[in-house]
């Protein structure tokens, strides 16, 4: 081994504790690090360290983590099909239905390694052939991406789209819908790159009005465990979405709830042009693991279940309710939105159309996204930049949901509003 090796080991050894038990599971293990101390983030900034604090990560995904979901991650190897990780799969389907707001036993969650992209190609491999029309409301990059997506398995997609900060209206949707005959619209909830939410549930009422043949799609990953969803209420067909944000996991599931009538949809098909992501597969896998019974297409990501498993008690089972939840996201939001204008910077999203889970906020002239960046990152805080195009140069954007936003002995939110003014500040802005 060569000494720059074994020095770097020796750099190593001090950011590193003792093993502690894992707090998340029935068979104890333990892990390397103790994630309450600076050792969970090796690359901590001389910032953080001096004043005795560790970086934090507050783009819109993935966000930080509590640390007993990050126990959760480092559980040890367990068969997928034992009787202990059968009843942790179990648990998680179950509790997802109550995240989705869904009690009809005819609809079915999913959760598959992958990512939130790969839910758009299970949409479009599952719900749509290739002779259908699909109608996409989009509000930025990742609508856009969704639609690019779904013209891989469907000629006739078109798309509906609005400047950014704003989003479709009731009637150019009622006018498309009466224009032309689509199996299915899709819906980005809220999309990452503009910070605008829209309401799905006034959507979805209109479309089962005026099209009601019309599959309703949902892209919830950036609203699921933020926004208020209710599926069964609000005549969902699929929401789709992923653990890394306001779920509060770490990145690598798909995670999707399907209704009946997308159920039927599946079964319909002669021919899906996938296999790892047919859903065809996958229902017998998840109404067998929801049974408490064993069963094996692909072998599932196991430390994600845990971690996943976890993050979900931690939203329904600690003794606040969801609304609530919802609630708090949204003081929170309010209280950013609320500074961001007193320094006299301008939030993309306009008055009313604001998600409650990230703020895109201009830079202020002069300011640039290379000068800007990288002095909110020396004081400890990750931010991102932009994605919608033709401004993707023009602002940033600062994700708040999760632990980084509602629990109340975390200073994230504090912290970042400090270094984004300060930052400004340094930058030659007056805020």
């Amino acid at each position: 081994m060569s000494l720059s090796a074994l020095r770097r080991i020796g750099q190593l050894r001090h950011h590193f504790t003792s093993a502690v038990p894992i707090v998340s599971s029935t068979s104890p293990t333990t892990q390397p690090f103790n994630t309450n101390t600076l050792a969970k983030h090796i690359h901590t900034t001389p910032y953080a360290l001096k004043n005795k604090m560790t970086d934090i990560t507050m783009i819109p995904g993935p966000i930080e983590f509590d640390p007993e979901v990050l126990s959760a991650m480092s559980h040890q190897s367990v068969a997928h099909n034992s009787p202990q990780f059968v009843e942790v799969f179990g648990s998680v389907l179950t509790d997802l239905r109550a995240l989705f707001k869904s009690t009809d036993p005819k609809a079915q969650p999913f959760v598959i390694a992958g990512g939130g992209t790969l839910g758009w190609e299970i949409v479009g491999a599952n719900l749509l052939k290739r002779d259908d029309k699909a109608l996409v409301i989009s509000t930025g990059f990742f609508s856009d991406a969704f639609a690019d997506c779904l013209k891989v398995f469907c000629d006739h997609v078109d798309v509906i789209s609005a400047p950014a900060g704003e989003a479709p209206s009731l009637g150019e949707i009622e006018t498309a819908l009466k224009k032309e005959k689509y199996n299915l619209i899709t819906l980005t909830h809220v999309d990452t790159s503009s910070g605008v939410v829209i309401d799905i549930k006034a959507i979805s009422e209109l479309v089962h009005k005026v099209s009601p043949d019309t599959l309703v799609v949902v892209d919830g990953v950036c609203s699921v465990g933020v926004e208020p969803i209710s599926f069964d209420d609000w005549g969902l067909d699929f929401v789709l979405t992923a653990p890394q944000k306001a779920i509060g996991a770490p990145a690598g599931l798909s995670i999707s709830m399907a209704s009946p009538r997308a159920v039927a949809k599946v079964e319909s098909l002669e021919k899906i042009p996938v296999y790892f992501g047919n859903l065809k597969k996958w229902l017998p896998i998840m109404q067998a693991y929801e049974a408490r019974k064993p069963a094996y297409f692909s072998t599932p990501a196991v430390q994600n279940v845990y971690a996943l498993q976890v993050a979900l008690k931690q939203i329904l089972h600690n003794g606040i309710s969801l609304d609530q939840r919802f609630e708090n996201h949204k003081q929170v939001s309010d209280k950013i939105k609320k500074q961001i204008n007193d320094w006299g910077l301008e939030i993309i999203a306009k008055p009313g159309l604001g998600a409650h889970g990230l703020t895109c906020i201009y830079l202020p002239e002069g300011v640039t996204l290379p000068d800007f960046l990288p002095k909110v990152a020396a004081k400890g805080v990750t931010l991102a930049g932009g994605l919608f195009k033709g401004i993707n140069t023009k602002y940033f954007r600062f994700g708040h949901m999760g632990v980084s936003a509602v629990d109340p002995k975390r200073d994230d939110v504090d912290r970042t509003l400090k270094a984004i003014h300060d930052s400004l500040v340094e930058a030659g802005y007056k805020c």
